[in-house]
């Protein structure tokens, strides 16, 4: 059993979704894919946005498709986008510094493990710099970041753990599909939103599915 954030048939994981092939199955969170949809609502948040960074670790595997495909989804948008690099914590500070230095109104951060570790000191730079800033766990959330979008973890460890019952029974991996995401989670921190002067519009407050106050 695999979960991973990328495409599975693209990595080579799998040969296809349906019919993974190889004694493996698993789950993928597609974060990658939501990256657009984040960039989406971050403006949404933020409409008068135009130039907005993007937070990337460079040791990262994944990282240039990350930045695919932030670049994709934004040439459809009309904003720029500016790439700064941080894969430490005293990096996360000098990248911030460099997000002011470049003007940028609004911020991506990329789906890492250092930038989740890194959750309380990313919000406060977030808060610090004024800048309304989209992450891909509702950790980030807690931790006073504005916003998260991402596949439900709870919904997908169910989906795991249904695999993982079907396996013990008997069942083989490889004839298994590729389990997708069927449940997406939207939460907003209110109390960062009124406090970077931003008004939730309620088009999507009517899609949130937890607020923070």
């Amino acid at each position: 059993m695999f979960a991973v954030t990328s495409d599975p048939v693209e990595t080579g994981v799998v040969q296809s979704l349906a019919r993974p092939e190889a004694n493996v199955t698993g789950i993928s969170f597609q974060s990658l894919e939501l990256l657009a949809k984040r960039l989406q609502l971050t403006l949404e948040l933020a409409p008068h946005a135009t130039v907005i960074g993007l937070l990337v670790n460079p040791k990262l595997p994944i990282t240039e498709q990350i930045k695919a495909e932030v670049g994709r989804a934004s040439a459809a948008t009309g904003v720029r986008i500016e790439i700064v690099d941080a894969s430490s914590e005293s990096e996360i500070d000098a990248a911030f510094s460099e997000l002011a230095r470049r003007g940028v109104h609004a911020l991506v951060v990329g789906n890492d493990a250092l930038f989740y570790n890194q959750r309380d000191q990313i919000a406060g730079l977030a808060a610090h710099h004024s800048l309304p800033a989209s992450y891909e766990l509702s950790g980030f959330v807690l931790a006073g970041g504005l916003m998260s979008y991402s596949a439900s973890l709870n919904d997908a460890y169910r989906q795991a753990a249904g695999y993982v019952g079907r396996i013990l029974t008997g069942a083989k991996p490889g004839s298994l599909p590729v389990q997708q995401p069927t449940r997406f989670e939207l939460v907003i921190n209110m109390k960062t939103a009124k406090a970077l002067g931003l008004t939730v519009p309620q088009s999507l407050l009517a899609r949130v599915d937890e607020v923070i106050e």
